[in-house]
Formats: structure tokens, C-alpha cells, sequence
């Protein structure tokens, strides 16, 4: 099931639940297949949810369905590629009251590259201000058809959920493979279980799978024995046996994380397959930022709670690194600035790690004047100004559709952004898409947020990479009392290094707690300071014993307390405390 964020895809599949009787009226709740709670907080579905429905259709014939809830939101799209390989169809749904949005765009096209039959579904069509023949109009503008092949639904009060399964019988075609052939499957998705260790979720293209069988992972290379195998229902369910087109789990006893791949290919130790399963490409992460401990001892605790936390969430990717300010830690690649949010959020809340994360940026590429290209994915890898010949940034090709008002308005904060617009579509007299080139470090802060907001919530957004082009980039130093804090570094364009530096020492100024001495905080690019702010020293009143008498007693005990203060400046350090890391992060908000 694939659509934009918001479009109902978690309520039609609560529906779809309720008439295959797979979960009791009991238990059923709002956004049934959502178990994190950060996902019912925020309303979003962050981790894709395989479970199995079993159907009886008119014709009396019974039928197994394997569905899978996807995420909507950009950050998550490579959830969507992962649960679209290892399906026959997709259920497109768009929304009667919003039309076609730019991540619909988006999750139609992956679907159509694995050559899904695609069923479409106009939901929310019991509401007030459904448009159902303009957003039909649309869908059979964007993949044709006929509009009788359109399906109308409402995942809230369950109206279509019939002729939904009878599409479903009627359109999508059976798995197809070789029920008698070398076993191949396709793994998914995983998850980590303290007790049981990892869990893989897979589907089965030729063969069929044994329980207590002895299977070998293809790609890593590891053999073991299916301690148990199962289908998802709301709980997993125990089988004997698991055939052509199944989908299910495996328990190998498996403890390490790093011996599961997601996109390997299980085949059996007696009969293995010749070749493995094309999978899905390895992801590609879009924005970079170091995590840290708090306190340095428990670095080997974040590792492990990180391993664990990948296989949950594949597109999460990471490496050790240290830095001078905050120690050791990991430099950590995601999708978008909503995955760091939400990866930080479920450090602390399920494995109970507060961290510290730095600036996040992108990775660049560096050409030396020796002719060495060099991946830059943080500030401090960057060689002496010197030494470089020209610094390159990635682009993407960033999508937005929205009402025909908000052009002018949305135009202005793409060209704010360093952006130009390469196309202008209109799908209808009140809709249209504007295609734009963007550098990806100008929207990885504020540039979601903002548009929503000038656009009073009517525009979509959705991106892709582009190319890497060159740029007159410059790394921005912020130093305290002439030290470099190197986790403050940060690269930026030289036009916007004055009002980023500015911004930095107003905010650290209003953070860092006062010294006895005086603190100068400044932003520097090279050895030219381009932004200062001073903190001023805490003063006793050395003078408040002086009643009177000679002005030269009180001069003399001043300039007796300067000289101690210049002293200590020399000598003291600034402690940078853990607010001002998480704090300097909000300074686009």
C-alpha cells in the first residue's frame, strides 16, 4: 500500500483487517499495525508492517493475501523500495479531498520500475470536500486507465473495502515460481529480540523452506539451521512448512546483527540456488551528523543499541569517529532531517541513550590540486585552504506541488536557497508542479518546514539526487578564547558564512555559562574572523571594602584583580556544556 504522508493508507489497512476478521474488535485500535508509540505521537508510519489476511471471496474460493503498510514521508522512501520488491501489486491510494501529491508521484514510479500492477484508490470519499471526479481526472491523467477502474474508498467508515478485495482477486496476478525448485527467498525486512535474537522477515520466489531445515544466507555467506519459521499475523505464527510465494519470518538463533542482510537471499544447504536475488540497491544517505555519548564509558553501549537499532532500520548508516570537543562516537548518514529526529528519539526511548548530535551536514567531494578527489563528510576532513582546487556539493532535483498562488512565494525561498527552476507543470487549473534544482545542504534545516508554512500547508514536497557540482564553499571555525571546537565546525557557502557565523556566537553567547574570566567567542573562515561576540567575566566587588579615602586604594585593587583575571584567562578553559550542541542545532527554527 503505497501513498503521500497523510493520505490514510494506516486506517484503510485497520479496515482491511476488521473484514478479513485477522484481529478481534477487542483489540482493534486506531493505526493497528503502528507499534512504536513515536508513530502513533506523531501520526506517521516510520517503519513499513508486513502481516498476512486470509479472504474467502464470493466465488467461495479462500485466498491468502500478504499486505504491506508503507511509510509516506520522504525520509522513509527506501522503506518503500525494500516492501515493493518483494510484492506482486501495490494499492495507490490518493486523497479525494488533496489530490495527487509529490511523494504519490514518486511511490507510483518505483512501483512501475518493479512492474507492479497498480490498483488505484480514491480515498476519504465520505468527506465534505472530496473532489472525486477532479482527482480522478488526475490519477487517469498521471498512469491512464478508465475511470470505472478507479476504486472509491473511505479507510474510515469502510466503504469500498469489498470491491477493494475483488479488485485485489480479480487484477493482481498470483506469485509466480517453481514450487518444486532450489529454495530462494527474499529477505525484507528484520528485527532484534533480546531473547530469540535477529528475526528475519522473507519471501519465498522458487522452493519451499522446512522447519528445523539448514539454510544458508547467500550474500554473508553464514549457514544455520530454521529453528522456527512462521507467517506474520498480528503475532507470528508457527509452520511446519513455508511454500512458493509465502511470507514469513525465520529464527536462526542468530545474536549478531551484522550476519543479516536486508536484500540477501536464504536458499537451502542440500539443494542451493544458482544465483542469488536481485535485491534493492544500497542506500544512499542524504545528510550526515555525529552522535556521541554523554559520558565517554558508554561508547560500547551506543554501538551496540546503534547495530541493533540497523537492523530494524536498514537506511541507518554509521562508522566510529572522535572528536576533540565530545570523544568518541559515531558519524551517522540518514535519509532527511525527520530520520536523525526520529533515530535520536528511539536511542533514548528504547535503548535509553541520551546523545549528543553535532551540526548535520552533507557530503561533499574535494579535488586537491594533486588531483586527489576526496569524500568530505565532515568540516574537520577538509584540507588546508591551500591545498584545494575546487570543492564540489551535491544537488537534487527537489519536486513541490502547490496551488497556483503560492508560486511567487515559493519561488522566492528556492532562490533564497541558491535553487532555479527548471520546469513549471500545471496538472490542473489548481494544481501545479515546479521542478527545481536545489543544493541539498540548503535543505536539510529549515527548508520542509518553511514551505509548509508560506504555503498555509498546501504543498508537497519530495526530492532525488541529482549530480555533485562545484561550489565556493568555505569551512566556518567557531572558536572560544582562540580554541577551535571542532564539533561546531560547519561548511557553508561564502556568501552565507557572515549571517551563519552571526547567528552561531548570538546563540553560544546566550548558552555558555559565564567564567571569571572573559569568553571571546568568534566565527572564523581561515585566519579571518567574520563574527565576534564577548562574554563578559563575573566581577566580585573588590572594592566594596573601601570606604572612602584615596581613589589611588581602589585603582590599586582593581588593577591587582585584572591582572589575576588576565591570568586566568590564560590558563582556564571553556566548558562547552551539552545544551549549547543540541541547542546551536535549532538556530534555523
Amino acid at each position: 500500500m503505497i501513498a503521500h504522508i497523510d493520505h490514510g493508507k494506516s486506517t484503510l489497512s485497520d479496515r482491511l483487517l476488521e473484514h478479513t476478521q485477522t484481529i478481534s474488535e477487542r483489540k482493534m485500535q486506531d493505526q493497528t499495525l503502528d507499534d512504536m508509540d513515536i508513530e502513533r505521537e506523531r501520526g506517521i508510519t516510520i517503519k513499513s508492517h508486513a502481516i498476512q489476511l486470509n479472504y474467502t471471496h464470493s466465488d467461495g474460493r479462500a485466498y491468502t493475501l500478504n499486505l504491506i503498510d508503507t511509510p509516506g514521508h520522504v525520509d522513509f522512501s527506501y522503506e518503500v523500495s525494500r516492501s515493493i520488491a518483494a510484492c506482486e501489486g501495490a494499492l495507490l491510494l490518493v486523497d479525494a479531498s488533496q489530490g495527487i501529491q509529490a511523494q504519490t508521484i514518486s511511490n507510483l514510479y518505483l512501483a512501475i520500475e518493479h512492474d507492479l500492477e497498480i490498483l488505484p484508490v480514491l480515498n476519504k470519499v465520505d468527506m465534505e470536500s472530496a473532489m472525486i471526479d477532479e482527482v480522478s481526472d488526475q490519477i487517469i491523467d498521471l498512469i491512464g486507465g478508465k475511470r470505472e477502474e478507479i476504486l472509491l474508498a473511505s479507510g474510515k467508515t469502510g466503504v469500498g473495502i469489498q470491491e477493494i478485495f475483488n479488485a485485489i482477486i480479480d487484477r493482481i496476478p498470483p506469485p509466480e515460481g517453481q514450487p518444486n525448485g532450489p529454495l530462494q527467498a527474499l529477505i525484507f525486512d528484520s528485527i532484534f529480540n533480546p531473547f530469540r535474537g535477529v528475526i528475519a522477515y522473507f519471501r519465498i520466489f522458487n522452493g519451499s523452506l522446512i522447519s528445523r531445515e539448514q539454510v544458508r544466507f547467500v550474500n554473508t555467506g553464514g549457514e544455520y539451521f530454521a529453528d522456527e519459521i512462521g507467517v506474520l499475523k498480528m503475532d507470528m505464527l508457527p509452520k511446519k512448512k513455508l511454500d512458493t510465494g509465502d511470507v514469513g519470518y525465520i529464527i536462526t538463533g542468530i545474536k549478531n546483527s551484522k550476519e543479516v542482510k536486508v536484500g540477501d537471499t536464504i536458499t537451502a544447504v542440500s539443494n542451493p540456488c544458482e544465483e542469488a536475488i536481485q535485491g534493492f540497491e544500497d542506500v544512499k544517505p542524504m545528510v550526515f551528523a555525529g552522535i556521541f555519548p554523554i559520558e565517554n564509558e558508554d561508547f560500547e553501549d551506543l554501538r551496540d543499541s546503534l547495530e541493533k537499532l540497523q537492523l530494524n532500520d536498514a537506511s541507518l548508516v554509521y562508522e566510529p569517529e572522535s572528536s576533540v570537543a565530545l570523544g568518541f562516537g559515531f558519524r551517522c548518514g540518514f535519509l532527511g532531517m525527520l530520520h536523525l529526529e526520529i533515530i535520536q528519539e528511539r536511542l533514548s526511548r528504547e535503548y535509553d541513550q541520551e546523545v549528543i548530535t553535532t551540526i548535520p551536514n552533507v557530503s561533499y567531494r574535494c579535488l586537491t590540486k594533486k588531483g586527489e578527489s576526496l569524500i568530505i563528510n565532515t568540516p574537520t576532513e577538509l584540507p588546508d585552504p591551500t591545498l584545494i582546487d575546487y570543492v564540489e556539493e551535491p544537488f537534487i532535483e527537489a519536486q513541490v506541488i502547490t496551488k497556483p498562488e503560492y508560486i511567487g512565494s515559493i519561488m522566492t525561498l528556492a532562490m533564497d536557497k541558491r535553487g532555479s527552476l527548471t520546469k513549471q507543470n500545471y496538472l490542473t487549473q489548481e494544481r501545479v508542479e515546479l521542478t527545481f534544482e536545489l543544493p541539498l545542504a540548503e535543505i536539510v534545516f529549515d527548508f520542509y518546514d518553511r514551505l509548509k508554512s508560506i504555503s498555509r500547508g498546501y504543498a508537497s514536497f519530495d526530492y532525488a539526487p541529482l549530480d555533485y557540482r562545484r561550489s565556493d564553499l568555505v569551512k566556518m571555525d567557531i572558536k572560544l578564547n582562540g580554541e577551535d571546537v571542532d564539533a561546531l565546525s560547519a561548511l557553508v557557502h561564502r556568501s552565507k558564512a557572515p549571517y551563519f557565523g552571526r547567528k552561531v556566537c548570538k546563540k553560544l553567547k546566550e548558552l555558555l555559562p559565564r567564567q571569571q574570566f572573559m569568553i571571546a567567542i568568534q566565527a572564523a573562515v581561515g585566519a579571518k574572523i567574520i563574527a565576534r561576540e564577548t562574554l563578559s567575566a563575573l566581577r566580585k566587588d573588590v572594592t566594596a571594602k573601601c570606604y572612602g579615602g584615596d581613589i589611588t586604594r581602589k585603582r590599586k585593587l582593581l588593577e591587582k584583580q585584572k591582572k589575576g583575571k588576565k591570568k586566568m584567562r590564560q590558563i582556564g578553559s571553556v566548558q562547552v556544556p551539552q545544551k549549547a550542541f543540541l541547542e546551536v542545532l535549532k538556530l534555523d527554527e
